[in-house]
């Protein structure tokens, strides 16, 4: 006998509808998987059997192969488990086939029938939904992710024996309705208000923020490098709907949502060790992953002792950076990967750290300095918008009682600022300065007759490149933003030119 139900995986952050097919016939009893399927997958028969069996049903001795159509596209999800053993029940005359009509079964199984979350679920529901489903059946670990999709009746059976009961109509199981859980918004404990002094640095943060710009952050040991990146975040604009959205489908499809979460609300800050991988950082594998770029979509990405990290890692980030997105290519298919990220770098100015340092004498030699900073590529350099030097804080910094700016009021700053980016560049759909091309320059920066001057002088004297040049006027246009002004002025020129600094020189 014949049987057909639905399931997905997931390619990339996407999810994808998979038709299992299901043929019970004459000749010796076996049970095949075709289809592209991969380890997890193929493991499933044994699992599928034995939660059939202890959840009250016997399967028939017979030649049994089972299809995940479409067959070119490798499938590696165990939530596969639970439309692979509803289709067996179908075939095997437990279950009629219409009445899975319109059902989407994502779940693994345990040896005892008990359905148990899986990673990706969000991109399959998305998926879904957009297909006309009308109804989908997961385990109740993966509710409140499925619950993010309007427009669904969802199902979080607790055991496959409770599933099929409701199928063949001797049990009422109840649709599951939202509930307060369903967002997540991560309670911010840093503060700009604990960070002392460093007022050009917290300026410097303050425009990245607004405009969506990289930075580059070097000084001696203990200037509050790190302190000031870790409260970057705090300063970012609320996510809106739709970014939550992106940023909650990379942490499913990645596994990293806890137990029972929902939207991500609090935009992503991630800090990876030095000693990460080019894979680690990209994203990739045998079964591709997101890595840490894309993990850190709309979010902030701090790379700290920027030196340390291996060349290749570095020099991966070239393209998420340029274009906002990653492509990983395999031989069974090209996958893409969000990669819309503000970049905080910290560095130390030399191996011993205090090459211009007031107080402490470098022991470094000129090559030895060379050799360190040469691992920072210019084309790297030249993707990050501003370059700023943190200084040794003075004694009177630290017993100073006045209180420095909270990060509410940062903040209030910097979603004014974007708010402003964002009606100039809703025709372009784009949501920031940082997203400009080169063509949205001509369109929406404009430059009085001295600030032109200005950034030719600028232009000439440091031998910007052209990439150099479009990022300057980016940041002056955020610099505008925050004043208010509809056109950019020398000043904004100005400071755009000293944040973008001469990384030679510190």
């Amino acid at each position: 006998m014949f049987a057909q139900t639905l399931g997905s995986t997931t390619l990339g952050v996407n999810g994808i509808l998979i038709n299992v097919e299901v043929d019970m016939g004459n000749g010796l009893p076996s049970f095949d998987i075709v289809g592209l399927a991969d380890a997890a997958v193929r493991e499933s028969r044994e699992r599928v059997r034995a939660a059939i069996k202890n959840s009250g049903f016997r399967l028939p001795a017979r030649k049994t192969t089972i299809n995940l159509a479409p067959a070119d596209i490798r499938k590696d999800s165990s939530g596969l488990d639970l439309p692979i053993a509803i289709g067996l029940l179908v075939a095997a005359g437990f279950i009629s086939q219409d009445s899975i009509a319109d059902t989407m079964f994502a779940g693994e199984l345990s040896l005892d029938g008990k359905l148990r979350g899986i990673a990706g679920l969000l991109p399959m529901a998305i998926h879904c939904q957009k297909q006309g489903l009308q109804k989908l059946v997961v385990s109740p670990e993966n509710l409140n992710e499925a619950l993010l999709v309007e427009g669904l009746t969802v199902y979080a059976p607790q055991y496959l024996s409770e599933l099929i009961r409701y199928i063949n109509g001797d049990e009422n199981l109840k649709p599951c309705n939202k509930n307060s859980t369903t967002a997540i918004v991560d309670s911010l404990s840093d503060d700009f208000s604990d960070v002392q002094g460093q007022f050009a640095a917290k300026r410097a943060l303050e425009i990245a923020a607004a405009g969506g710009h990289n930075v580059l952050m070097v000084g001696p040991p203990g200037s509050g490098k790190s302190m000031l990146a870790k409260r970057v975040s705090t300063i970012l604009p609320t996510m809106s709907g739709q970014e939550a959205l992106e940023v909650t489908k990379i942490y499913s499809v990645a596994g990293l949502l806890k137990d029972n979460a929902g939207l991500i609300r609090s935009r992503p800050f991630r800090s990876p060790h030095h000693t990460i991988s080019d894979a680690g950082m990209i994203g990739g594998g045998r079964i591709p992953k997101p890595g840490e770029v894309t993990l850190s979509h709309n979010g902030v990405l701090f790379l700290d002792e920027l030196p340390e990290f291996s060349k290749v890692a570095l020099e991966v980030l070239r393209q998420p950076l340029e274009d906002g997105q990653v492509t990983i290519a395999r031989a069974n298919a090209s996958i893409t990967y969000p990669s819309k990220i503000m970049l905080i770098a910290a560095m130390n100015p030399c191996p011993c750290g205090f090459l211009s340092d007031t107080k402490q004498v470098c022991i470094c030699t000129p090559a030895e300095i060379k050799r360190y900073t040469r691992k920072i590529s210019g084309p790297l350099l030249d993707r990050i918008d501003i370059h700023i030097h943190v200084p040794r804080l003075e004694y009177s910094e630290f017993t100073d009682l006045k209180v420095a700016e909270s990060s509410s009021v940062i903040r209030a700053r910097v979603d004014k600022a974007r708010t402003i980016q964002k009606k100039r560049l809703e025709n372009y759909h784009l949501f920031c300065n940082a997203q400009m091309g080169h063509r949205h320059l001509k369109k929406t920066c404009l430059i009085n007759s001295k600030g032109k001057i200005l950034l030719e002088q600028a232009f000439t004297r440091m031998n910007l490149s052209a990439r150099s040049y479009d990022r300057i006027i980016k940041v002056a246009r955020t610099i505008a933003d925050l004043a208010d002004c509809e056109e950019i002025v020398e000043q904004h020129i100005a400071e755009a030119i000293q944040l973008r600094g001469n990384y030679s020189t510190i």
